[in-house]
């Protein structure tokens, strides 16, 4: 009897296993969970690293915006500059593009970006408090906020230029949001 109740045990706790195992097939599993999807972006108000002129996202209500979380001691922001600095000469005409530093110093910014250039705003963020009001878990991480003030979506990890295409185009009404796969380097 006794070894009755261990092989029902053991056949439950099988059907448990692939219970949860059987959930999980099907689904990216690089797909971090973003409950802001659809939700008002956080406003803030934060300096330009440059000029240090405050910069606020509700000074571009009306407009879409892709805000890009960034550090330059992070090796896949460091791949993806050159994406972004393509996209906004791309679409900066139709699109603000932001950089927000995160986590880093404004000498470290200032020195890498003079070195490699930058067409579009760079917003420091101190304490990290946009950051945290945005969720980023690290980065790089890319929002992607329509004219009306809602987060569209948002991209973890290095864009790159046939996925920021998609994303600009979906921000301005010309084509649905890319869907959530890996996406490898070029």
């Amino acid at each position: 009897m006794k070894r009755w109740g261990l092989t029902v045990g053991f056949v439950v706790l099988c059907l448990a296993l692939l219970a949860v195992l059987a959930k999980g097939f099907g689904k990216d599993p690089h797909e971090v969970p973003f409950g802001m999807r659809g939700k008002p972006a956080p406003p803030f108000q934060l300096r330009d690293l440059t000029t240090g002129a405050p910069v606020s996202l509700e000074q571009f209500r009306g407009k879409p915006v892709v805000l890009n979380f960034w550090a330059t001691w992070c090796g896949p922001c460091k791949q993806e500059h050159p994406v972004l600095t393509w996209a906004q000469r791309e679409y900066g005409d139709q699109v603000v593009f932001l950089g927000l530093i995160f986590e880093d110093t404004p000498e470290n910014a200032r020195r890498y970006l003079a070195e490699n250039g930058t067409p579009f705003p760079q917003l420091l963020d101190p304490n990290s408090l946009t950051a945290v009001a945005y969720g980023v878990a690290g980065v790089p991480e890319t929002y992607f906020i329509s004219k009306d003030g809602t987060i569209l979506d948002k991209h973890v990890g290095p864009i790159w230029p046939d996925r920021m295409t998609a994303y600009v185009k979906a921000l301005l009404g010309k084509g649905p949001l890319p869907t959530a796969t890996a996406e490898a380097a070029p």
